[in-house]
């Protein structure tokens, strides 16, 4: 047999091992749980726009699982310490309850135009008095009843691993002033990471604050608890609440306090503290001051679960990120696996300005001019640690 066949040989040999073992590796990045999950019960029609679910999957063993209702994540799959696969998010197996406003959560979801809570639901800009709709104790919580949590984006995926979301917000929607595009592109990269980027341009002046919000239990979706997650925030200062967790103005330091997550520590070590901040927050449900604030892509926390082993890293480049401890989940919802999702049993980290800025000046500027583009990126990493 001559060289060049045996090499050719040789070569088909490695080709197959490599193609076969990829595609077994897709096959077996979700849980048995979110491996059946319905597509069928993701597609409908919503505001005349179809809904559907969509998959995405790394070489490394990761995979997720989203809908263009809300552009949310529906199910992370990451491997654990044995190699197997584990849903890191909470969320439900069908989009009717995604649909339910007695539901909603925002598990998953994509939130703007303005993330986080704006007092009493109005703000001033270039000397015009906006009205939003409140829904949530006379202020407004994450772009009003109807954000970009509750609409259809259009997607466009362009590779197992990438998926495009855009979204057209209208002048008045929300009561937000300038017609807003808006560019979500989700991508699994080569460190088992999801990386969310965030693009948008108006053609008004306007405020603009977009976030993600899922939900995360690195012990696995319906486990019963985050308290023992070890958590790390890299920021010295808080921004303080009033009882309507609307920002005080001031920049409050962590050190001493049941906020001072600089080193790793377990979130229920502190989460029932008398400290009167975690009085008005349920536990905890506030913004910290990122120590990077250079806008350049920095770590902003991490999160580990002593029964997974599983290990978040969070990047991003804006100047803060919103722990919610999950005070709110009461075990009235059922999640994918057909349990009640208990209290305190899912997290977020969402990177983000702070809550409240269009009323504070001294707070990073969220206004956003016809000659701007909005800029955010944001990714969670996962990997296993000992």
């Amino acid at each position: 047999m001559s060289n060049s066949i045996i090499k050719r040989a040789v070569f088909l040999i490695i080709f197959a091992n490599f193609f076969f073992g990829c595609s077994h590796k897709k096959q077996s990045v979700f849980t048995d749980t979110v491996e059946k999950i319905d597509v069928a019960a993701f597609e409908q029609t919503i505001d005349g726009k179809p809904t559907s679910l969509y998959t995405m999957v790394s070489e490394n063993g990761m995979g997720i699982k989203v809908t263009n209702f809300g552009a949310r994540v529906v199910a992370i799959c990451v491997p654990d310490a044995n190699g197997d696969a584990v849903d890191v998010a909470i969320g439900y197996d069908n989009l009717d309850d995604y649909t339910n406003p007695d539901k909603e959560s925002f598990y998953g979801a994509a939130i703007g135009r303005y993330g986080n809570r704006i007092d009493d639901a109005k703000f001033e800009l270039d000397g015009v008095d906006y009205i939003l709709p409140a829904n949530n104790n006379g202020n407004q919580l994450h772009g009003g009843p109807k954000g970009y949590h509750d609409v259809v984006w259009n997607a466009e995926q362009v590779s197992d691993s990438k998926i495009i979301f855009s979204y057209l917000s209208p002048d008045g929607e929300m009561g937000y002033p300038g017609n807003l595009k808006v560019s979500m592109v989700y991508e699994l990269t080569s460190e088992n990471g999801l990386r969310i980027e965030y693009t948008a341009t108006t053609d008004k002046a306007t405020v603009c604050n977009l976030t993600h919000h899922s939900y995360f239990n690195l012990s696995g979706e319906g486990s019963e608890t985050i308290n023992d997650h070890v958590l790390m925030i890299n920021a010295d200062k808080i921004t303080p609440v009033d009882e309507r967790l609307i920002p005080t103005g001031e920049l409050a330091d962590v050190n001493g306090t049941p906020f001072d997550f600089t080193s790793p520590t377990p979130i229920g070590q502190r989460v029932n503290s008398n400290n009167q901040q975690m009085q008005y927050g349920n536990g905890y449900d506030h913004n910290w001051v990122l120590n990077s604030s250079d806008e350049k892509v920095a770590l902003a926390a991490t999160l580990y679960s002593p029964v997974t082993n599983i290990f978040m890293e969070v990047y991003t480049d804006q100047p803060g990120v919103q722990f919610y401890g999950g005070n709110f989940i009461d075990g009235s919802t059922v999640g994918k696996q057909g349990g009640a999702y208990e209290y305190r049993s899912g997290m977020c980290l969402e990177t983000q300005h702070f809550p409240d800025s269009p009323n504070k000046p001294q707070f990073p500027s969220t206004t956003l001019r016809p000659d701007d583009t909005y800029k955010h990126i944001c990714e969670y990493r996962f990997s296993v640690k000992k």
